[in-house]
């Protein structure tokens, strides 16, 4: 960096007395009239020159590190990388880290994207209101490919259990698609109203993403990417996988203190001593209910740039890794997590139909499989809802799936521990 000393011909240096101390600088030469006579006073200039040279390239450095800086703070979402991931690492160390972390004071608008405004707009109109049973600005996601939108496919059978189900027909008019690639947009445009297209540029997710594949690593990331700025815009929502079947409105079941809300694959206190505040228990990331405010931006920022500390791990993985670090609870996020008896999957069915709210076909591979046993449950609930309504609480009626996603090369579900967790 080049840095002149050159003065303009008449400017002038004072001491704090206001008297002239230092004479005329101009064209880089000092003029011998204006300083005593002698060797000490010339290097007393070129020392006090040094000086200012210096200054000028430590300010220069300064400027470029501060610029740096806020590139890397906006990249990581107002988090930096080295305290974030340290926290992690470190356990104990995510308080005094948290503490220095920039506090968050309310959710930022984007309107970057005003194709998203328009949806969540329009898919929330009616929220809040006396006819609503969801809260003001909440919505309902799920996200899925082409794959999964295929007429007779997951999308079908994520729709008809909104039909089929009790008390949820209307909650469909505050479902958004998120579509993540072209031909899923298409077909979600023609038999639902609220579609948004998701776009990661150099990717393809058009078929199905086998389970931990990098494409199915980004796609699971991603999601979580797309979730954070959902609540950033200042939007409450239950995110579902759309192999999830909805039979019951979930908001009653729902706690009314908690930020984080996420169903499970395995419920502690179906076994004793365990509760829904028991990080224990095994989450599940298809279904979830999240508040937001300050908390829930931390964390899932939190949670989105863990990844970096658990490479080649999905976003449940490292949320099983995360759930003990002290950070939540320095930033006093208030988790729940749901009980399996209403929000039931193939890992844990909720055993009776009377408050099985939805049904994941989780614990299972293979799209083929996944939908042969949800068209099983359908028919299930079908049946049960084709009973007299004075009859249903005393019927001993069960699902019969899982029955195709029950076996993983020779694994039972049904009484599997950990392998199963990861499907």
């Amino acid at each position: 960096m080049a840095v002149s000393t050159t003065t303009a011909p008449g400017d002038q240096l004072h001491g704090n007395n206001g008297n002239h101390v230092m004479g005329v600088v101009s064209n880089n030469k000092i003029s011998q009239n204006s300083y005593p006579s002698g060797g000490g006073s010339r290097n007393f200039v070129l020392r006090r020159r040094s000086l200012e040279i210096s200054a000028a390239v430590f300010l220069g450095i300064a400027v470029c590190c501060l610029v740096l800086y806020r590139s890397l703070y906006s990249s990581a979402g107002g988090l930096l990388f080295p305290g974030y991931l340290f926290s992690i690492s470190r356990g104990s160390s995510s308080l005094q880290a948290a503490a220095n972390r920039p506090e968050i004071t309310s959710p930022v608008p984007e309107s970057s994207d005003p194709e998203l405004m328009r949806v969540l707009k329009n898919a929330t109109r009616t929220t809040g209101g006396p006819m609503s049973s969801l809260p003001s600005r909440t919505v309902i996601l799920t996200t899925l490919n082409s794959a999964w939108a295929e007429p007779g496919s997951i999308l079908d059978l994520f729709l008809e259990s909104f039909r089929a189900g009790n008390g949820t027909h209307d909650l469909v008019d505050n479902l958004v698609i998120i579509s993540l690639d072209q031909k899923a947009h298409q077909r979600c445009q023609a038999i639902h109203p609220h579609c948004y297209a998701l776009t990661t540029p150099g990717v393809n997710f058009t078929g199905e993403a086998y389970f931990m594949t990098s494409e199915y690593l980004l796609m699971m990331w991603r999601r979580i990417d797309f979730l954070a700025s959902i609540l950033r815009l200042g939007y409450d929502f239950v995110f579902t996988d759309a192999d999830i079947m909805w039979f019951r409105n979930p908001f009653p079941h729902f706690h009314k203190d908690a930020d984080f809300q996420i169903a499970c694959d395995q419920y502690t206190g179906h076994r004793g001593g365990g509760s829904s505040t028991d990080r224990r228990n095994r989450p599940n990331g298809g279904f979830t209910f999240v508040r937001s405010n300050v908390r829930t931006l931390q964390f899932y920022r939190f949670w989105y740039h863990a990844r970096h500390s658990f490479p080649g791990m999905h976003d449940q993985d490292v949320l099983n890794k995360i759930k003990f670090d002290p950070f939540l609870d320095a930033i006093g996020l208030k988790v729940r997590f749901l009980d399996t008896a209403y929000f039931g999957g193939f890992c844990e069915p909720a055993r009776n139909l009377n408050w099985a709210c939805t049904m994941h076909a989780n614990c299972c591979v293979g799209l083929g499989h996944k939908i042969h046993d949800l068209n099983v449950v359908l028919g299930d609930w079908k049946h049960y809802m084709s009973l007299p309504a004075d009859s249903r609480g005393s019927a001993s009626l069960t699902w019969r799936a899982p029955q195709r996603c029950r076996y993983v090369s020779g694994v039972d579900f049904r009484s599997c521990s950990e392998f199963c967790l990861f499907f």
